[in-house]
């Protein structure tokens, strides 16, 4: 579907799955999203939930969503989960990114200058294991890198990932520093 304007959710063809068809609606959904992408081209700016955005932005959004979710079926049945060490770095990534452009905060993750940096302990990740975020202006910024934080939190990239989203406990991690500062920023990142 092709608009001017943000579609309703509530209206988009194929929104929910069909009586008895859950399984394939959601083996779909990824190639629903690659051939909609490829159809308008990567760079073509779309409707997202945090403005105009290239198409291809949707792609890591849903890798991340899926990751997290997969998870949430795992622990509801009583399973272990794990997650590739490189996708789980790129759902931390993807994930401060859509933090990144949340607007200005009344109660910002970080205050003013606050860093906390994010360390996976996987073998082989190199730069895009690390993460610097800074609170500015009421808001994070976030860039790849190995730097002191006010806090470090250290583990898995999947642990990371798990730990970011509340899907595995606060303490799951290792924090090295002001651990109020990662407190705050768990009590102020939720979706």
């Amino acid at each position: 579907m092709r608009t001017g304007q943000p579609a309703n959710p509530r209206e988009v063809a194929d929104g929910k799955p069909p009586e008895g068809e859950l399984v394939g609606w959601l083996h779909g959904g990824p190639v629903a999203v690659i051939e909609a992408v490829s159809e308008v081209g990567p760079d073509q700016p779309v409707w997202t939930f945090a403005g105009a955005k290239p198409a291809s932005w949707w792609i890591p959004r849903r890798m991340g969503e899926a990751l997290v979710h997969r998870a949430d079926a795992a622990f509801a049945m009583g399973q272990e989960y794990a997650v590739d060490a490189e996708r789980a770095a790129a759902g931390v990534s993807e994930w401060l990114g859509v933090l990144q452009l949340r607007a200005e905060e009344a109660v910002p993750p970080l205050p003013e200058g606050a860093t906390l940096h994010l360390h996976a302990t996987d073998d082989g990740l190199g730069p895009v294991g690390e993460w610097l975020v800074r609170g500015s202006g009421g808001r994070v910024t976030w860039q790849h890198g190995h730097a002191k934080g006010d806090v470090a939190v250290r583990g898995s990239a999947g642990d990371l990932l798990l730990a970011l989203t509340r899907r595995r406990p606060s303490d799951s991690v290792e924090t090295i520093g002001d651990a109020a500062v990662w407190q705050r920023w768990l009590a102020t990142t939720d979706f």
